[in-house]
């Protein structure tokens, strides 16, 4: 283990920490890249994150799992790992680290790290494993707010190109620079900031190359006439993310086209369609499932806490108000729209609306069919929304214990990609942009008088969804990593 400076240098400290934290990032590189090793921080991957971000990720870790795990322990267990031949896999330093000072603690003398990584990783070495046999080739179809979104989030986790590659967007021609306009929109975005990376145009073959991927962009009207494999693209999985078909019948359109095979929806599906939310029902998908819906932002959001405050307390009746931020859906000043109250302004109003995402839990939890009702107020912020939720419980708790339950869940369980948590008492909505789980629970507006609770949610209506999203994907796709722990579920 690296020494640390006096606790009274406070400076020196940082420095310290801050050099160890770059000498990490060429390690985090070449695990990804040579390995197709994938590092997380309780959940939080690693891979191209800057030093600040990662250092930043070390404090959440000391703040919410309240150990003294840093940069000085991490870095000489990551190094050990370096050392190794580990098969393609997703491993989470910190719970390693954390396992190893916790042994270190009980030790006599301080035990040596790499023949303790080692035993720990033994099931992940000189392992002949993929995992999944060849790439998965994914379409867009859409290129909107989510859609471009997920652009960002496919191309962040190519990794060495042997999982998911992004090799087409399906929209529509609107103008002579369509390309250039809508790759600016890529580029630059008011919410999320700027594309981490490099985007060229090549106008003349329809195609930009962003880091290295070569993306097609193909315009059509309609999905039923298109032919993938000219584009070399082949048993596809088509991310519809327009909204415009939901039923099996629509959605079946894409697969009537050459070059895909399995299509998943963006909203939430009507019908026999399947309404999966990652870490809650996903495991109702199955090979043969052609079509899904990745429900709604909402749902997602809301399911993961539902379930767990049901498995642990019993509910017996709820309601859900969402204050969700204003979509391309309203307008920005007063104008007509068919449905109630969207009409008026979404930059100067608060306009209650409809939400079915609480009935919509039913589909992922069934156990709560018939014990919520919804509703939602739309505000004038851009971007991340609030779920509470007011629920009456079979069994009495406390604040200490429901918070204390939920912190440990964001921790160390398989919904540690679902739920985050904050004690902040100054946090805000903006505080959540970009964040990647599906909700954050802000545990100092808890509630509880007796056998009743309010619960606060933050989320991402556009980040957390679209992340969300792509563990979907990856399950659809049947991808399937080796992991530490084992059959923790990682995939941030």
């Amino acid at each position: 283990m690296v020494g640390r400076p006096s606790l009274d240098d406070y400076f020196g400290d940082w420095k310290a920490r801050e050099a160890l934290t770059r000498e990490m990032i060429p390690m985090l590189g070449m695990l990804e890249y040579e390995k197709g090793v994938q590092i997380f921080l309780y959940g939080r991957t690693l891979n191209k994150r800057s030093t600040v971000n990662i250092m930043q990720y070390h404090r959440r870790v000391r703040e919410v799992a309240r150990n003294e795990m840093s940069e000085f322990e991490s870095h000489s267990v990551l190094a050990a790992m370096c050392e190794l031949n580990l098969s393609p896999s997703q491993i989470d330093l910190g719970k390693l680290t954390v396992n190893y000072m916790e042994y270190a603690e009980s030790q006599e003398e301080m035990p040596d790290v790499e023949a303790f990584v080692r035993k720990e990783l033994a099931h992940l070495i000189d392992v002949d494993y993929k995992p999944i046999e060849k790439p998965i080739d994914i379409v867009l179809y859409g290129f909107g707010r989510i859609g471009r979104l997920l652009t960002r989030l496919l191309i962040e986790q190519t990794g060495n190109g042997q999982v998911l590659r992004l090799r087409a967007i399906v929209v529509r021609k609107s103008s002579t620079n369509d390309l250039e306009k809508r790759v600016n929109l890529l580029r630059n975005d008011s919410i999320h900031g700027s594309f981490e990376g490099t985007i060229r145009v090549d106008e003349e073959n329809s195609q930009i190359i962003a880091n290295g991927n070569v993306i097609h962009f193909i315009y059509s009207d309609g999905p039923e006439t298109l032919d993938y494999t000219q584009y070399g693209i082949n048993d596809a999985l088509v991310i519809d993310n327009t909204g415009k078909w939901r039923d099996e019948e629509g959605l079946s359109l894409h697969l009537q086209s050459k070059g895909v095979s399995k299509v998943m929806l963006t909203a939430p599906g009507k019908g026999n369609v399947k309404n999966i939310v990652s870490g809650i029902n996903d495991h109702m998908i199955t090979p043969d499932d052609k079509i899904i819906s990745a429900a709604s932002c909402t749902t997602n959001a809301i399911a993961p806490v539902l379930k767990l405050i049901n498995e642990r307390y019993g509910i017996v009746h709820g309601h859900v108000e969402t204050v969700h931020a204003y979509t391309n859906d309203q307008n920005l000043i007063d104008n007509y729209h068919k449905a109630d109250r969207r009409g008026r302004s979404a930059a100067l109003n608060m306009v209650i609306t409809e939400t079915g995402a609480a009935t919509a839990v039913a589909k992922a939890v069934p156990e709560l069919e018939g014990k919520l009702t919804g509703n939602a107020v739309r505000v004038p912020v851009a971007n991340v929304s609030m779920a509470i939720l007011i629920l009456s419980l079979e069994n009495e708790t406390s604040k200490e214990d429901i918070n204390d339950y939920l912190r440990l869940i964001a921790l160390h369980s398989p919904l540690q990609n679902q739920l985050g948590y904050t004690e902040s008492p100054d946090a805000v909505s903006s505080d959540f942009v970009g964040m990647r789980e599906a909700a954050t629970l802000d545990a100092t507006a808890t509630k509880v008088q007796g056998n009743n609770m309010v619960l606060y949610l933050w989320y991402d209506n556009e980040y957390s969804y679209s992340n969300q999203v792509v563990r979907m994907v990856t399950k659809m796709a049947g991808v399937n990593y080796l992991s530490y722990p084992e059959n923790d579920n990682m995939h941030s």
